[in-house]
């Protein structure tokens, strides 16, 4: 409807009414009967809104025509002008009673009026306009409704405008308006700049790529981990880079290269992708020597492998792409000067490719210059180059810092000057190890090192007296004064066993024998010398025949070195002066085993005691050989004094016979572990069986049975069996079987133990189920159950955490056993100890008295018992 007709509709209202109230019972045209009472209470209670909107609720559930309704709510809006209840229901059913006629409908225009009409007295609702704005959208009216939207942001406070642009943005990004958009945009950033990301998305969209990168260089700039939309720093980086370089020729308002070097700078982990990145802007922009250039730059300055091979794999790439395309060219036209261009990409690109381990390598040192290896490498590379590897040595020496260093900065000394050397320039290789020996060096031993390459260099061309020159300059020991610093590798290589010992060898080969004792006798006064190189030196004594020099050679290694490093110098010394002296200096000889065993430990002392007891035996005495195998039994290592004891026995049998051996077994056997004392133990009774003495015999196989676990050592066992059967009767056997029983027994005390307390718990968790019972006496009776069937052992209680047995019922259940087929037919135990108790008093029974020297210590042990 037009203002016209609201106009009309609400004067001819205003006539109603006065006519009502004149004559409030007359039926009037267009009221009908049932609005009447509510006519009259809008006239009673004119200027109350709830009077008037049961009035239009009464309109609308009695669907009434939308005229009257509109009527009523005109005639309600007239008195108030400023409801918004009012206006907001009003204008929200005239849009439903429009909302499935065409937007083009004279009846929408009428819509948008009466909005108008409400936002003249309404402009500060924001919902208003947001209807008001939602129906310019459908009506699909573009520029009025941009306006509406304008005017709604001018009319409301700017707290509330939040509520109307992203209505505006989403209508806007909806139509092909990329002008209008932007500028609108750029408008809505300035209150909300979080919505740029939507914005440099839009521009992608649209193809707006300058507009893009610069408000992705707003983002990247700003000072924050993450954005809006969850992309961080870095993200937004790539997205920058990939976009430029992509599009360079869309991009006029930025600097390309800056912005990208910027990046480069700003994130370490992700160079090899920038540089590529700004590569590919050059390379994209027809620029390819600026490609080619960044290409190289980027090489240069990488510092990790993954980035090169990014870097390196694009360039190849790059190169390989401009030659296809230049080889297109020249075949389609065939030009001289095409070609000439061709070949030239072509030994650039094979340039390339050579310099691949090359370009590795500089990455590799980048990364850690102090890296002795790869400085080796490198020098490989360039195998052929002489003038490449003398720079490369060069630049190594001055780069690496010993205190820091990746490897040894000797080999790249050595390696220097044997590049010299190979190439027949021994000057410069003297030079270059006279530069070496005053350079700093992470330890004595690197430098030590290059003087021994140094005279072996001299050596090698025949120079043996320059070769001892050098050495003595290493060996000399520096005066005060000679060195600033007396902690450096400088002043304390004089004292390193490898220049010593070199030293000693040319002496040895080129010198004079005092030349080389006064080499030796230097090292023996610093205390450099090892345990080999005194026994060097008395070796090269003795060659000379100079063997008392060589003795004293061998007693100040001994006063030098400590045990067990003086063990091998002892050794050789005592063989060495017993092949030479054999028993002329006897007396000398004995003092020098007894020096030597004086301080000897005893893991080392039985070669010694050995080799005393040997000559003893050739060029002393037997008894002076016995003595010395005696001390050896307690003095050698636990683990050697089994073979000791052996070997004493076998000599003092050989000797004395075997009664003199009888005392060595019995203190064998109680000193050596149980295997051992086990195994001796047989070795003894075996003795005393082969000359007769059958009692004795039984008696040590019964001392060790203690010591003997029938279960684990079966053959001692069957060892004694097989002696009783063959030596005894049935007296003796059944002795055996009861000691073997015994001792089974005490073996399995600890299993027993364990199984009786297993029981205990049982019976404990057992009662402490029943106790909760209801009758007592049926928990008695199970009780009683389980002691009947328990066997041998019927009740346990524990006291105090000890276990107390009670005696067990008289009978006992008797199982089935297996038969032995190795058992020795016997009577029966019982009725042989029954038939022996009937006749007692019958039979005279003899004993006999078992000499002392059978027992040894036990016999002793158990008279003190009693």
């Amino acid at each position: 409807m037009t203002d016209k007709e609201n106009s009309e509709l609400a004067s001819g209202f205003v006539e109603v009414t006065k006519k009502l109230g004149k004559a409030p019972n007359t039926e009037m045209q267009g009221i009908a009967p049932e609005d009447i009472p509510f006519e009259e209470d809008i006239i009673r209670n004119s200027t109350s809104v709830n009077c008037w909107q049961r009035y239009i609720d009464h309109k609308r559930q009695n669907k009434s025509p939308a005229k009257q309704v509109f009527l009523i709510y005109e005639r309600a809006l007239a008195i108030f002008e400023r409801s918004y209840k009012l206006w907001y229901h009003y204008l929200k059913y005239r849009e439903s009673t429009i909302v499935n006629k065409c937007p083009t409908e004279n009846s929408w225009r009428a819509l948008c009026d009466t909005y108008e009409r409400c936002l003249m007295r309404l402009h500060k609702m924001p919902r208003i306009w947001i209807c008001y704005c939602e129906v310019m959208i459908k009506r699909g009216l573009i520029t009025e409704t941009r306006r509406v939207f304008d005017r709604a942001l001018r009319s409301l406070p700017v707290t509330q405008h939040m509520r109307i642009w992203p209505l505006y943005i989403d209508f806007l990004t909806s139509h092909d308006l990329p002008e209008t958009t932007i500028r609108v945009y750029r408008r809505y950033l300035k209150i909300n700049p979080k919505a740029r990301e939507d914005y440099v998305e839009y521009l992608i969209e649209r193809d707006q790529i300058d507009e893009a990168s610069k408000e992705l260089t707003t983002l990247v700039n700003q000072d924050q981990n993450v954005s809006e939309k969850g992309h961080t720093s870095h993200q937004l980086w790539t997205k920058l880079c990939t976009l430029i370089s992509k599009n360079p020729e869309k991009i006029f308002s930025l600097n390309v290269d800056a912005i990208i070097r910027q990046g480069i700078y700003r994130y370490t982990d992700q160079v090899g992708f920038l540089w590529c990145s700004l590569a590919n802007y050059y390379s994209n922009n027809a620029e390819f020597e600026k490609a080619r250039d960044v290409y190289e730059e980027a090489i240069a300055k990488v510092s990790t492998v993954r980035d090169f091979a990014q870097v390196y794999d694009a360039y190849t790439e790059f190169e390989e792409r401009e030659v296809s395309i230049v080889m297109g060219q020249v075949e389609e036209s065939g030009d001289q000067e095409g070609e000439v261009d061709l070949e030239w990409m072509f030994q650039r690109y094979q340039n390339l490719m050579e310099r691949k381990n090359e370009l590795m390598n500089s990455v590799l040192l980048r990364q850690n210059p102090h890296n002795v290896g790869e400085w080796l490498n490198r020098v490989e590379i360039y195998e052929g180059n002489y003038d490449k590897q003398i720079e490369t040595f060069k630049e190594a020496v001055k780069s690496v810092n010993p205190k820091i260093q990746v490897g040894k900065v000797r080999d790249l000394w050595i390696g220097f000057a044997k590049l010299y050397e190979s190439n027949n320039d021994l000057d410069a290789a003297r030079r270059t190890f006279e530069t070496a020996v005053v350079s700093q060096f992470g330890g004595v031993s690197e430098l030590a090192n290059v003087w021994c390459a140094y005279a072996e260099m001299e050596m090698k061309h025949k120079r043996p007296r320059a070769a001892l020159a050098i050495m003595q300059r290493a060996c000399t020991v520096p005066r005060p004064g000679d060195h600033e610093n007396m902690q450096s590798v400088q002043a304390r290589v004089h004292r390193s066993p490898i220049l010593w010992a070199m030293y000693a060898d040319y002496e040895e080969c080129c010198g004079t024998v005092e030349s080389c004792r006064k080499v030796y006798d230097k090292m023996i006064e610093l205390r450099v010398a090892s345990p080999q190189m005194i026994m060097n030196y008395a070796v090269f004594l003795e060659e000379n025949e100079y063997f008392e020099l060589a003795f004293q050679a061998y007693e100040k290694g001994i006063a030098l070195f400590k045990w067990p490093s003086v063990f091998d110098i002892w050794n050789t010394y005592l063989v060495k002066f017993i092949k030479r002296y054999g028993g002329k200096k006897l007396e000398r000889a004995r003092d020098l085993f007894e020096q030597c065993l004086e301080n000897c430990p005893p893991t080392h002392s039985k070669y010694i005691f050995l080799l005393y007891a040997k000559l003893e035996e050739e060029h002393g005495l037997a008894r002076h050989a016995l003595s010395i195998y005696n001390r050896a039994t307690s003095g050698v290592d636990r683990s050697d004094m089994h073979l000791m004891y052996n070997i004493y026995i076998k000599k003092v049998q050989e000797m004395y016979g075997i009664a003199q051996c009888r005392p060595i077994f019995e203190r064998a056997i109680s000193e050596l572990p149980e295997d051992k004392s086990r195994s001796m133990s047989l070795r003894y009774a075996q003795l005393e069986t082969t000359v007769g003495e059958i009692d004795r015999a039984r008696a040590i196989y019964a001392h060790a049975a203690e010591i003997s676990d029938p279960k684990v050592h079966v053959k001692f066992w069957d060892t004694w069996k097989n002696f009783e059967v063959a030596h005894g009767n049935e007296a003796t056997v059944r002795d055996m079987l009861r000691v073997r029983r015994s001792v089974e027994a005490s073996y399995n005390v600890n299993v027993t133990l364990t199984s009786v307390q297993m029981r205990v718990d049982a019976e404990r968790k057992a009662q402490e189920t029943t106790s909760g019972s209801a009758n007592p006496m049926e928990s008695l009776d199970q009780q009683a159950h389980v002691s009947s069937d328990g066997g041998t052992v019927t009740q346990l209680s524990m006291n105090k955490g000890n276990i107390s047995f009670v005696r067990g019922a008289s009978k006992t259940v008797q199982q089935d056993t297996t038969e032995n087929p190795d058992e020795i037919d016997l009577d029966d135990d019982e009725e042989d100890e029954d038939e022996g108790k009937e006749g007692e008093e019958d039979v005279d029974i003899q004993t006999k008295t078992v000499p002392a020297q059978i027992f040894g210590s036990l016999k002793l042990a158990d008279e003190s018992d009693a």
